[in-house]
């Protein structure tokens, strides 16, 4: 184990100066529309400063804290996917040349991205999602290129919230690998600091070119006390002892109709997810007919179009749509890929505009009395999703 080492502010601000001349683009958590969303950031200036996340089922509400933390919320809307697995990306464009067309093959991206602020369960979901795009056959050279360019600075937990269930899945609080560098921020006192981890080789030599100082017994322990903090604060559990088996035995459950009767075919848990990667194909061309354009966008199996074939829609009611999704999610992607497809973020609970919940239906469906929510529901809110 490598020795830990503490930056303060300062240091923090160093090691984003450093990255950006070192000719990374530096994502990181921001304040936008009520959210905390991942942007490119300059400095800490960016950061969500003294700012929470309240969340429940279909709620997420900004509110701020009585410090000036800098990592003090848990998880938004976005995911580091839409870097990685872009929403949106153009394959090709075809111009008329005479009387044939040009394919123009479209031009590797050549930025390289440094993510400041991966949570463990996030890291895991990357991992996930490099079985998708860069095992097997036939990998994503687009993925590969800004996977491999890609810098990775983690931060542990130092709480969990409303809809988390990183714990049930063996994906968190704390990061145990995947990143370069890992921070836990540590507020004690007047004392603001972060103990930093290297996971790397890149990442030694980053921290070597900022200020920093050998990490006492005291501060670790701070730290550590935190992580074990948000261990025991999980909002959500969820038992997976034989998970796959049971669903698979339970396709025909009447509590798939249930939910069917509530799921509003929206997308928004896949569109959140950190994990689900489908996608489909657009072609576009203007009105002169001269240019065309081939498009990779994000789809979702919740979309009825998605699983058109040649003589219609195969799943073409919203009870097979969700069901196909959750026991994808939990029990197929296990025999495709040998591992679960959750990795226990949450957003899908959050962000469902009718609060469907993950870690409730799984339980009713699968006949087990041990998965529940871990937090009591009082004076139940309107849903909201601001």
């Amino acid at each position: 184990m490598t020795e830990k080492k503490i930056i303060d502010r300062e240091g923090l601000n160093q090691l984003i100066k450093v990255l950006l001349d070192m000719g990374f683009q530096v994502a990181g958590p921001t304040l936008r529309d009520e959210a905390i969303v991942y942007e490119n950031i300059q400095s800490i200036k960016d950061l969500p400063e003294g700012w929470t996340d309240e969340q429940d089922g279909g709620i997420y509400r900004l509110k701020k804290r009585s410090d000036k933390a800098l990592f003090g919320y848990v998880v938004g809307p976005h995911s580091w996917k839409k870097f990685l697995h872009p929403p949106e990306r153009r394959l090709w464009k075809a111009t008329l040349n005479e009387s044939d067309f040009e394919i123009i093959p479209e031009e590797s991206d050549p930025r390289k991205f440094a993510f400041l602020g991966v949570r463990s369960c996030e890291l895991h979901a990357i991992a996930i999602q490099d079985k998708v795009f860069l095992e097997g056959n036939h990998k994503d050279p687009s993925y590969q290129l800004r996977r491999e360019n890609a810098f990775f600075i983690a931060v542990h937990c130092g709480q969990a919230g409303g809809t988390c269930f990183c714990v049930s899945m063996n994906t968190g609080p704390r990061a145990e690998s995947g990143f370069d560098l890992a921070l836990t921020e540590v507020i004690h006192d007047n004392d603001h600091y972060f103990v930093v981890e290297t996971g790397s080789d890149r990442g030694m030599d980053v921290i070597k070119k900022i200020p920093n100082r050998k990490a006492e017994a005291r501060e670790v322990e701070h730290a550590d006390s935190k992580i074990a903090e948000a261990t025991a604060q999980m909002g959500r559990v969820l038992d997976t002892t034989n998970i796959k088996e049971l669903l698979y035995q339970n396709l025909e459950h009447p509590q798939w109709d249930d939910i069917a009767n509530r799921c509003l075919s929206c997308a928004n848990c896949t569109m959140v997810c950190p994990t689900c990667f489908c996608s489909t194909v657009e072609d576009v061309t203007d009105i002169t007919g001269d240019h065309a354009e081939r498009w990779q966008k994000w789809d979702s199996c919740f979309t009825m179009d998605f699983s058109h074939l040649h003589g219609g829609e195969v799943r073409t009611s919203t009870k097979s749509r969700y069901r196909q999704w959750m026991t994808h999610k939990l029990a197929s992607w296990q025999d495709q890929f040998g591992s679960s497809g959750c990795v226990g973020c949450g957003r899908c609970i959050t962000w469902c505009p009718v609060a469907i919940d993950f870690t409730e239906e799984v339980p009713k469906i699968c006949g087990s009395e041990n998965s529940n929510t871990a937090v009591t529901k009082e004076n139940e809110a309107p849903h909201e999703n601001s």
